[in-house]
């Protein structure tokens, strides 16, 4: 099995928001998304297109599409994001074949990089739902400090909810990461 990592390219956009789309109420509240929140199929498109013809230091989001030999699986996506500063990471395997499998903790490691040396961040964290334990094995497993756990609501598409919030530093990347 091939694990690969690139950035979101246009002809990536209906399978992306196909994930979103066709996700159970479940899953999503699993992971702490609302399912009524999601836009309209139209709007995650356009959203996703603005983002692609986005300058990347202008922009708040940035994604990284994940691939499994060679066909796209899932992806990261920082969002909110400062260039030059920080941003917050989010995780999401397609399908539920692929997931538990270690997968995820593979493709990170290939995703750092991009977010690390693109969006030239100093500090990278993630506020995964606390109930959901398989990013935040991940993150435990990689390296990324636990800074606090506590209640909020993470981002535009989830309910308020536990959170665990973890970081990496560009200093603690660069000491695990670098070749």
């Amino acid at each position: 099995m091939k694990l690969s990592v690139r950035e979101l390219r246009h002809s990536d956009i209906h399978s992306l928001v196909n994930y979103w789309h066709t996700a159970s109420a479940s899953y999503l509240a699993g992971m702490g998304a609302d399912i009524n929140k999601l836009p309209s199929r139209q709007e995650f498109e356009e959203m996703l297109a603005t983002h692609i013809n986005t300058p990347i230091e202008q922009r708040i989001s940035y994604c990284i599409i994940w691939e499994i030999d060679g066909k796209p699986a899932g992806h990261s996506n920082t969002n909110p994001t400062k260039y030059g500063h920080d941003a917050f990471m989010h995780l999401h395997l397609w399908h539920g074949e692929q997931r538990q499998k270690g997968l995820g903790a593979e493709l990170v490691k290939l995703t750092l990089p991009y977010y690390f040396n693109n969006l030239k961040l100093k500090k990278l964290y993630s506020e995964p739902y606390a109930l959901n334990p398989a990013p935040n094995k991940t993150f435990e497993r990689l390296g990324f400090e636990l800074v606090k756990e506590y209640i909020t609501i993470p981002g535009y598409l989830n309910f308020q909810q536990p959170v665990k919030q973890w970081l990496l530093t560009r200093e603690r990347f660069d000491e695990l990461y670098k070749n």
